[in-house]
């Protein structure tokens, strides 16, 4: 098995809606807060079974707040709209970082089969 690939850098941008993480095995990913947010880790969008999985809608304006360390594996990021239990370990980052652009396609595919829209009027809200 080989070594999980270690961040180098964590930066949140000044605007607060992206978020870079780079690895020391040379990738980079420059990764919008919106994203984080809809691709929570948490077990209030994931749910315990993919049939549970929430689709989280109106955040298109979503900014990050805040990111909390917990231990030496991942970080707990604090959004705006009030969302803080997604535990994001360097495993997730590096999975949406090299999925994102299939995620994101799945992601407006469904919001467009729900009749769901990425800005918060009209979105259901989920917390």
């Amino acid at each position: 098995m080989t070594a999980t690939p270690w961040p180098t850098e964590l930066r949140l941008h000044k605007d607060h809606r992206t978020l870079t993480i780079a690895f020391d095995d040379g990738a980079s990913y420059a990764l919008p807060a919106e994203y984080l947010r809809v691709e929570s880790p948490s077990a209030e969008v994931q749910g315990h079974s993919p049939a549970d999985r929430q689709l989280v809608a109106g955040k298109r304006e979503v900014r990050i707040q805040e990111i909390i360390p917990v231990g030496h594996y991942a970080v707990r990021l604090i959004f705006d709209d009030g969302h803080s239990t997604g535990i994001y370990t360097w495993e997730t980052f590096q999975t949406l970082g090299g999925e994102q652009e299939e995620r994101w396609k799945r992601y407006l595919q469904e919001l467009a089969s729900k009749n769901l829209s990425r800005d918060a009027q009209g979105a259901q809200r989920h917390h």
